[in-house]
């Protein structure tokens, strides 16, 4: 019979991607007794994200130069159709991150301050006894550990493998949107990667990939990432994702086919990695029940418009890690004073994503949805028309800030969809 054993924390944090792995390391550092769990036996495995920050996020959330791909100072958008356009900025913009570095090193951290790490631990169960939660994983061989916590964070991701789907009603009144990737990481010969370097490229247009966008972004010299999403429409057939990015690589990367002139080198895969990304577009999901709080993807903090989930699931723990601080200070069975703590987290993660959140969130559903044919692409085309005279800097504050308001009536008939 499989062997059990158990162990006591203060707080338990299933999932080790970027928002659990902050959490364990940020609760490690306040001296907390914290136990990290991750399904996968090595954290630099299934490492799916384009992981593109602007610049001044490294230095707000604390992350070292060790978990940096690339810089990058250029936005390049292709398309609609063969349109090319670029805006260049004379410093760095932002960082494209080596997820797996990333969430390795913030296992290391969460280690060297006194936290557990467990890693190959599959979450099965939660339940909450008094002041307690008592929390189920099994290993790969079948053999089980009983983890016993004052709080459990379930940063699972999209699964949300113990906080469980909300109702069917809740997530059609909120606005659930899902969105499917994959991402292939490419070894190219230094002149193919001399042309992507230091900028960011996105491929938009029902050409390219319908109701989505591909994406080439640099990493270390000679690496390259070569990505499609898009939006999962139930009421449309959609083509494979494996047949979009094999498309994206032959159409931008033409050295990748062997045998193709003289002198052609097919380029390496060195990984492929995908993977499912769901977000609710008002955010009114439960946040916890009782002493199980969700975090990062699972309560719906990537954003879809941009497919940006890194970012704004740091953000979440460095929300919810002073909360679950000033929780563990209350005294021994005042449960209401520690519960209390925790009332502030979900208006608390929703001031700090922003108003322009929601708006984000419907713009989301209506570009990369409605992206499925000439109209479609005739629409963008005329808003990408409307943003060739901004700055790069410009850009950034539009993609990653959100700021719509900034393009006036340029944008305002397209976000209202007058055209």
């Amino acid at each position: 019979m499989p062997s059990e054993s158990t162990l006591r924390c203060q707080v338990l944090v299933v999932g080790a991607g970027p928002a659990g792995g902050d959490l364990a390391r940020r609760l490690a550092l306040q001296g907390v007794d914290v136990v990290l769990v991750d399904r996968l036996d090595d954290l630099g495995r299934s490492a799916f994200s384009s992981a593109a920050l602007p610049i001044e996020t490294m230095a707000s959330l604390g992350l070292p130069a060790e978990v940096v791909g690339s810089r990058w100072r250029q936005w390049q958008l292709i398309g609609p159709g063969p349109a090319t356009r670029c805006w260049a900025s004379p410093r760095p913009l932002g960082v494209v991150l080596d997820f797996g570095a990333l969430r390795r090193w913030q296992a290391d951290q969460c280690r060297r301050w006194g936290g557990r790490v467990h890693l190959g631990l599959h979450a099965c169960a939660s339940r909450q006894e008094g002041e307690r939660m008592v929390t189920l994983l099994r290993h790969g061989d079948g053999s089980t550990l009983q983890i016993n916590s004052d709080w459990t964070v379930d940063a699972s991701g999209h699964g949300r493998a113990l906080l469980g789907d909300p109702p069917v009603s809740e997530r059609r009144r909120d606005g659930l949107v899902r969105a499917a990737g994959l991402e292939w990481l490419l070894r190219v010969s230094p002149a193919c990667w001399e042309r992507w370097a230091d900028r960011l490229s996105f491929c938009l247009g029902s050409d390219w990939v319908p109701q989505g966008y591909g994406w080439i972004f640099p990493m270390q010299p000679g690496v390259l990432k070569l990505g499609v999403c898009r939006l999962v429409d139930p009421q449309r057939q959609q083509p494979p994702l494996g047949g979009l990015i094999n498309d994206l690589g032959r159409r931008l990367l033409p050295e990748g086919r062997a045998g193709v002139g003289a002198g052609c080198e097919p380029f390496e895969v060195l990984d492929r990695h995908g993977g499912l990304v769901r977000s609710t577009i008002r955010r009114r999901e439960p946040h916890r029940r009782g002493r199980l709080v969700g975090l990062g993807d699972a309560v719906s903090t990537a954003n879809l418009l941009g497919g940006e989930g890194i970012r704004h699931a740091l953000t979440s723990s460095a929300v919810l890690a002073p909360l679950l601080q000033e929780a563990l200070t209350a005294p021994a069975g005042s449960s209401m004073q520690a519960e209390r703590a925790l009332r502030d987290y979900a208006p608390q993660l929703r001031r700090a994503l922003g108003w322009r959140w929601s708006l984000s969130g419907r713009l989301a559903r209506r570009t990369w949805l409605g992206l499925h044919g000439p109209r479609a692409d005739g629409r963008l085309d005329q808003v990408l028309r409307g943003l060739e005279n901004s700055r790069a800097e410009d850009l950034s504050a539009l993609l990653f800030g959100y700021r719509f308001e900034r393009y006036g009536l340029r944008a305002m008939p397209y976000l209202l969809g007058w055209r």
